[in-house]
């Protein structure tokens, strides 16, 4: 077998526009995207301008309208270029992904009249997005969470603390989840608070096993004053509102997933191909070339998947449970391929002088963010099988 780097991904997309396009997103990752990407993550370093040069680029609001500076672009590509960003480095594709999901909102439930005030910066004009929803007693069950929106004549006062917040502290805006009124998921509500308003500060990053180029952390509130011009959909509609945007956001953590397990498995293609051992490259030896195979048939699954869900959405269709199948499966194949690839770059692939112990690192996150991979087993199963109870 001759030393080859591994062969791109074949891809079906819809138009030419869309084959374009891809193309750009492959030469930004692979000239200002991929060769920083070892070094900054291990410094934390987060790349906010590479976040300019996509926004400058179009491609921070892909599957919004154009009118207000988005891409009209179907998920089914959307999702394809997030693929590309996170092989290159999931910090930049979760990001793009995130993003996208504090923009969903304002997008899809604002008035005409906030769609034409806020979303072109947010789409196209810079800033950088999170979406608050979490908070330290509240994960999984969200609809038990306590920050507190309290209205005041035409303004709502909002108290509390968020958690686990992608790009907390650093975002231009944050789409925030907040009690307006009785416990449980029909009192809360949903606001756009800009990111430099009294009151709002983020906490230190938290450290962690990996992604650490991504900030996460604590938002706190304490008495942020936004107007009710900033609410988003009518009062108690904001947990509809925040699970809607969580079933296509859980299709972009899929496709951020597919991304790096693809360049797990080119990375151990390439190192296999190249390592020499007993007088030939240890990608002529069986165990190796199973592992592999089982490697690229699991990642055309996961990717199958997320597509098959992103055409369910595109065409107006439900697609919840798919995502959460997509969502789940596809972060799971990221965790076991990252691992093989480390396996099969044996002691090189448990030091940092390699990518395969890094991309193993980021993935475990997958199967954390946006629903663990045991809500998304709860969300099938009551798709599948009916309600617990009944």
């Amino acid at each position: 077998m001759s030393d080859r780097d591994p062969q791109p991904v074949e891809r079906q997309l819809p138009t030419e526009e869309a084959r374009d396009l891809l193309a750009l997103v492959r030469e930004i990752a692979q000239r200002e995207i991929a060769p920083r990407a070892a070094e900054e993550e291990d410094a934390g370093r987060f790349p906010r301008e590479i976040f300019g040069l996509l926004s400058e680029s179009g491609l921070l609001g892909l599957p919004y309208p154009s009118e207000y500076g988005g891409g009209d672009q179907p998920y089914e590509v959307y999702l394809q270029v997030l693929e590309e960003l996170a092989a290159a480095r999931l910090t930049v594709g979760l990001g793009v992904s995130v993003h996208t999901l504090a923009s969903y909102a304002l997008a899809t439930y604002g008035t005409k009249q906030q769609q034409v005030e806020h979303l072109p910066a947010m789409l196209g004009g810079g800033l950088l997005g999170a979406y608050c929803l979490s908070e330290p007693s509240s994960g999984s069950d969200a609809a038990s969470l306590r920050t507190k929106a309290v209205r005041e004549g035409d303004t709502w006062v909002i108290d509390g603390t968020k958690a686990w917040i992608t790009h907390g502290g650093i975002a231009d805006f944050y789409t925030v989840m907040a009690r307006t009124g009785e416990d449980g998921p029909r009192g809360i509500t949903a606001f756009l608070v800009p990111g430099d308003a009294p009151g709002l500060s983020g906490a230190a990053p938290e450290k962690k096993m990996g992604l650490k180029g991504s900030p996460t952390a604590q938002v706190h509130f304490d008495g942020v004053r936004v107007p009710d011009d900033r609410r988003v959909g009518e009062e108690g509609q904001g947990f509809s509102i925040a699970l809607a945007a969580l079933d296509s956001g859980r299709l972009g953590i899929a496709a951020c997933a597919i991304g790096l397990a693809q360049a797990a498995l080119d990375e151990a293609v390439r190192y296999a191909t190249q390592r020499r051992q007993f007088g030939r490259p240890i990608a002529d030896f069986q165990g190796l070339r199973f592992m592999i195979a089982d490697m690229a048939t699991q990642i055309e699954a996961g990717r199958a998947l997320y597509l098959a869900a992103a055409r369910l959405r595109d065409a107006g269709r439900p697609f919840a449970k798919q995502a959460a199948m997509a969502k789940l499966h596809c972060t799971d194949t990221a965790m076991k391929v990252t691992t093989d690839a480390v396996q099969i770059l044996g002691g090189y692939g448990y030091t940092a002088d390699f990518p395969a112990e890094r991309y193993m690192r980021e993935a475990k996150v997958l199967q954390i963010v946006e629903g663990t991979n045991q809500i998304q087993r709860m969300v099938i199963a009551r798709h599948v099988a009916g309600p617990e109870g009944r």
